[in-house]
C-alpha cells in the first residue's frame, strides 16, 4: 500500500478529541481507529502489537541480525484531530497543482495571497479537502509514513537495522498525549515524533506551555435600576482582554516570540469566562507571561472588589531543548538521513509541542520530523503526495 493510499484511509475515520471529556482516550471513535492501526501493524509484520485500555498503540520491527545490541530508535505520531475545524465526514481531493489558487468550494479557496509558499509545490499531487473539513494530515501523515517505512523495510530484509518500535497516541491535540504513553514499555534510547509541517523541518525547540482560565464574578441588577449596582461581568472580563499587550498575540508574533491567546470565553452580567493558552520559549520570558496574568487579575481585585477575578493557571510542557542538548547527534542523525534524501533540512522551533516535548522530560530524547503537510488545524490544510513519499524515503534512512 503506498503512503497515499494509507493516508486516505487513514482520514476516513473521525478522530477528534475532546478538551471537555474526561476519558482516555477522551472521544470513543479514537479507539476504532486505534484498533485498526493495531491491526495494520500485525498485518504488515511487526510483534508486540498492542492497544492498551488507553488507546495507546505499540508495535516493534525487530533488529535485524547482528543489530540486537544497537540503540533502539523509536517513531511517534497521534491519531487525533484538532477540535478547532470539523474533524469527520473528511472529501479529500487530490488535484495536479499547476500554479494558482485552488477552489476548494464556492466560498472556500487556498489562495496565493494567503498561503505564498502555495507555489513551491507547482506539478506535485496535492491533497486537500472541499473547504467544510481539516484534511487529518496532522497527524494522519505521521502514522502513514512511519508505517510505509516499516512495511518496507520488512519487505526488504537486506536492509540491515536495529530495533524499531512504534507509538501511536490519542489526545495529542489537547495536551494530554504524552499522558500515560509507557515508556518503559516503549524500551528506546531516543525517538522522533514524525508531527511537523513543511517538509525537511527539524525541531527540537518548543514553547514552555500553560493554559490560564480567567473567572470573573459579577453582580447583576436589573438594568432599570442598574446604576452604582451592577457589575457587569462580561464588560470586566472585556477590560482584562484589553489589558493585555495587543501585539502579543499569535497573529503579531512568530518565530521565538511568545503569546498570550484567547482561545474561547462566555459569559453574562453574573460570570464571565476567559480560556487563554500562554506560550514562550524563554521559561524566564514564560514564567513573567504567567507572573503577568497574576498580577493583572491582583489589580483588578484592587479595583472592582476582592474575589471579583479568578485565575487559574497551569503548566501543559516545556521546552524539551535541555533534554535535547546532550543528545544532539540524533538532531544530526535526522539532518543527515535528510541530505542523503535530497531533503534541504530546516531547523526551526515549534511554535506550539509534541508528544515529543513530554516524552524528553520522562527520559525518552524525542525531537520533532516533518510530515510535508501545511495549514494544519483549518479548512485549507493540504499535503503533497510527493512530501509524503519523500518522508518515507528519510524515515527509511533514519531507521537504519
Amino acid at each position: 500500500m503506498t503512503v497515499a493510499e494509507r493516508f486516505l484511509k487513514y482520514i476516513s475515520f473521525g478522530t477528534t478529541s475532546d478538551e471537555n471529556s474526561e476519558s482516555c482516550p477522551s472521544t470513543a471513535c479514537q479507539l476504532i481507529l486505534g484498533n485498526f492501526l493495531a491491526d495494520e501493524l500485525r498485518s504488515i509484520g511487526l510483534s508486540e502489537v498492542e492497544i492498551d485500555e488507553n488507546g495507546y498503540v505499540y508495535g516493534v520491527l525487530p533488529a535485524s541480525s547482528g543489530r540486537e545490541s544497537d540503540p533502539s530508535i523509536g517513531f511517534i505520531a497521534h491519531m487525533d484531530t484538532s477540535n478547532a475545524v470539523k474533524g469527520d465526514n473528511i472529501t479529500p481531493r487530490t488535484i495536479r497543482y499547476n500554479g494558482g489558487d485552488i477552489q476548494l468550494s464556492d466560498t472556500v479557496s487556498i489562495t496565493v495571497k494567503d498561503f505564498p509558499y502555495l507555489e513551491k509545490y507547482v506539478g506535485c499531487d496535492i491533497i486537500t479537502t472541499d473547504g467544510t473539513t481539516l484534511l487529518g494530515a496532522d497527524d494522519k501523515a505521521g502514522i502513514a509514513e512511519i508505517l510505509t517505512a516499516c512495511e518496507y523495510l520488512i519487505s526488504h530484509p537486506e536492509i540491515s537495522h536495529p530495533r524499531i518500535a512504534v507509538g501511536i497516541t490519542p489526545d495529542e491535540e489537547i495536551g494530554r498525549g504524552a499522558d500515560r504513553f509507557d515508556v518503559s514499555r516503549f524500551a528506546c534510547d531516543w525517538a522522533y515524533t514524525v508531527d511537523g509541517g513543511e517538509l525537511g523541518e527539524i525541531e527540537y525547540e518548543n514553547f514552555n506551555a500553560a493554559s490560564a482560565k480567567i473567572t470573573v464574578h459579577g453582580v447583576n441588577i436589573h438594568p432599570g435600576s442598574a446604576k452604582n449596582k451592577m457589575k457587569n461581568a462580561s464588560l470586566l472580563a472585556a477590560e482584562f482582554i484589553n489589558m493585555l499587550p495587543k501585539a502579543e498575540t499569535p497573529s503579531h508574533t512568530e518565530g521565538y516570540e511568545g503569546f498570550y491567546h484567547l482561545c474561547g470565553m462566555e459569559g453574562d452580567e453574573t460570570q464571565a469566562k476567559l480560556m487563554y493558552i500562554i506560550r514562550d520559549h524563554s521559561m524566564s520570558k514564560f514564567l513573567k507571561r504567567k507572573a503577568f496574568v497574576k498580577n493583572l487579575v491582583t489589580y483588578l481585585n484592587g479595583v472592582y472588589g476582592k474575589g471579583t477575578f479568578e485565575a487559574e493557571i497551569s503548566d501543559s510542557y516545556y521546552n524539551m531543548k535541555e533534554k535535547i542538548l546532550p543528545f544532539m547527534h540524533i538532531v544530526d542523525n535526522a539532518v543527515n538521513a535528510m541530505k542523503s534524501c535530497g531533503v534541504e533540512p530546516i531547523i526551526v522551533p515549534i511554535r506550539g509541542g509534541t508528544d515529543g516535548a513530554r516524552l524528553s522530560f520522562e527520559g525518552l530524547p524525542c525531537p520533532n520530523l516533518s510530515t510535508g503537510g501545511a495549514n494544519f488545524h483549518g479548512v485549507h490544510e493540504f499535503i503533497p503526495v510527493q512530501s509524503m513519499e519523500k518522508m518515507v524515503d528519510v524515515l527509511i534512512k533514519l531507521m537504519q
